[in-house]
């Protein structure tokens, strides 16, 4: 597992079925406990909701799977919201569904394709984007070098970090790090110093 997708950006979208309103969150979070945190603020912004239902995906190989109905009957809630989730293919994501209730029963069949509809339009609204394994190389070059230095660096990989001194050292992203240093040797006329610093999942 070396390249996952998750979510590019917050998506909301709302659902009205039979006077029942649904509105939908989806938000990239890095761990559970941040899931849970989000949870918990949607509950305290819409307290005046019956429902507050969830689900949410974590990890690289979405290993962490979570879902739960706030009290609409079981399974028709948070499980549809996970397998949205898990059909769309993206992790560390959480999606809370508020269910404002319009008096009428919509029944299981109803309730499960109105939290599912509404998770999709989220992700609809939040688009996605790939994260990837990289190998992260610190780049050492003299400032004056910085500037034609930095674009050549950016077309090489993704610069995640640049620290300015008397000397600037660039933290890249890289998929070949040997090839990257052989790279950076020639663009800089040999100006520039580079050190592995190890891995890291990178949005690209």
């Amino acid at each position: 597992m070396n390249a996952y997708r998750t979510v590019a950006r917050t998506g909301t979208a709302e659902v009205e079925v039979r006077r029942s309103r649904f509105l939908a969150v989806v938000t990239r979070v890095e761990d559970e406990a941040a899931a849970r945190d989000v949870i918990a603020v949607v509950r305290r912004e819409h307290h005046d909701a019956r429902h507050h239902c969830s689900a949410f995906v974590i990890g690289a190989d979405a290993s962490l799977r979570r879902s739960n109905d706030d009290g609409e009957p079981a399974g028709t809630a948070g499980a549809p919201m996970l397998e949205v989730l898990t059909r769309r293919d993206v992790s560390d994501v959480v999606a809370v569904v508020t269910r404002w209730f319009g008096g009428t029963l919509l029944g299981a069949g109803g309730l499960v394709r109105a939290y599912g509809d509404a998770v999709g339009l989220a992700l609809d609204a939040a688009g996605t984007r790939q994260r990837r394994l990289l190998h992260t190389m610190r780049v050492t070059a003299p400032a004056a070098e910085a500037g034609a230095l930095d674009h050549r660096l950016r077309a090489m990989g993704e610069v995640s970090d640049v620290e300015y001194g008397t000397e600037v050292v660039f933290t890249v992203g890289v998929r070949d790090a040997a090839r990257f240093a052989e790279d950076v040797a020639g663009a800089s006329a040999g100006r520039a110093t580079v050190e592995p610093s190890g891995t890291a999942w990178v949005d690209v």
